[in-house]
Order: structure tokens, then C-alpha cells, then sequence
């Protein structure tokens, strides 16, 4: 039988395999699934899905997202800081972008979307990390983060253009200063991304353009 999430909407019905076993159902055209997230089983199989606006509470339910981390040409990572406006961690440095999938949503053309949607950026070279990256964060206003989130590195020529509902503000960093920030000051930082940066490093994901240009 298809796992169910109790009170939310059912989420399995038919459309393409996914990664884990289960199924994702095909995206409508009406825009009705646009605006949802997909929620997990405690396996990570797809049960259910809840209004993005809405699913971030002080009892979040487990659900799909994911993160990127971008670099430049000089193999430099691109930090932003969150919108002020943010229901969660709202104001803190993290990653280059997060978000979440859409029902039926191809996984890259999400990492894509979003990129375009708060940076303005095309990005290649992109690569799935993490594919299991998992954590469940309570912020100081008590609203939880609880996400199944695999992780991206991606590159880009371009320079940000940032939309302000989504960005504050946007820094290229070299790896060398990443780490020293994560060391000096973790709580200026979201916790996915400091969790994050310790599986990257232990993938080697920064390891191939350590400081210094792109050939």
C-alpha cells in the first residue's frame, strides 16, 4: 500500500517513478500543484503533499527540499543572506539557494527554477552531493525546519541579480573563507549549511578548485 501522511493530502497517484521506490505524480496544468511541497514518510517515500506557505510550523512535517551551493569562475562559493521577510531563520547567511520541489517536478529543473527565481542565475555543472542530506531545526521563534535535503554544487560565469523577497544580500567567498566563518561564528550562519559543510568537505566537494582560478 502507498504511504499516507495523516491529515494532509494524499500524495501518490500515478505519474513517473522517483528514486526511492515510490511514485511522482505528474505536475497539472492548472497551476494546482505550483505551490505545494512534497511530504515523506519516515523512510523518505512520498505520502502526502501541504501548501509551502503553510507547512513550516512549530510541528513541521517531514518533507522534500533541497540546497545548492554555487561558484564562479575562480572557484569562489556564493553565500546570501536570507530575506528579513522569511518565516524561517529569517536575516541569517546560508547557502547559495534552497527550495523545494514541486509535485512531479524533475529534480534538476527545480535546482534550475530556483536559481533563475532568487539569483537571476543560469547555472551548469550541476552535481547531486548529497542525495540523502537530512535534519530537523528549530529556529529562535520556535518554527522548525524538518527536510529530506539533498545537496547541489553548481557553477556560473554570471554575477547574481538578487530578488529581494527571497535575498538580502549575496558574497562570493573563497572555500579558505567559508571555513574560517563556519569556525568563527557558526550561529551567524543557517544550520543546515553549517551540518552541510562538513558532509561536503568530507565528499571532497570543494576540493577541486581549493582556492585559486578555474582553468
Amino acid at each position: 500500500m502507498p504511504a499516507t501522511c495523516p491529515g494532509y493530502t494524499p500524495y501518490l497517484r500515478g505519474g513517473r517513478p522517483d528514486d526511492r521506490g515510490g511514485r511522482l505524480p505528474e505536475t497539472t496544468d492548472d497551476g494546482a500543484d505550483h505551490d505545494l511541497v512534497v511530504l515523506l514518510s519516515e523512510d523518505g517515500h512520498p505520502c502526502g503533499t501541504a501548501p509551502r506557505t503553510g507547512v513550516h510550523t512549530t510541528d513541521t512535517p517531514l518533507h522534500l527540499a533541497f540546497s545548492c551551493y554555487v561558484r564562479d569562475d575562480e572557484g569562489r562559493v556564493l553565500l546570501t543572506r536570507r530575506a528579513v521577510t522569511k518565516r524561517t531563520w529569517p536575516g541569517v547567511w546560508t547557502n547559495s539557494f534552497c527550495g523545494h520541489p514541486r509535485p512531479g517536478e524533475d529534480p534538476a529543473a527545480t535546482v534550475h527554477r530556483y536559481a533563475e527565481h532568487e539569483l537571476g542565475l543560469t547555472i551548469d555543472e550541476l552535481r547531486l552531493v548529497l542525495p540523502d542530506f537530512r535534519y530537523r531545526a528549530v529556529d529562535p521563534a520556535g518554527i522548525v525546519e524538518n527536510e529530506l535535503c539533498p545537496v547541489y554544487v553548481a557553477h556560473t560565469s554570471a554575477q547574481p541579480v538578487r530578488n529581494p523577497d527571497e535575498v538580502e544580500e549575496s558574497r562570493w567567498l573563497e572555500p579558505d573563507e567559508l571555513r574560517l566563518a563556519l569556525a568563527a561564528a557558526p550561529w551567524a550562519l543557517s544550520p543546515w549549511l553549517v551540518l552541510q559543510l562538513t558532509e561536503l568537505e568530507r565528499a571532497g566537494a570543494f576540493a577541486d578548485l581549493p582556492s585559486g582560478a578555474r582553468p
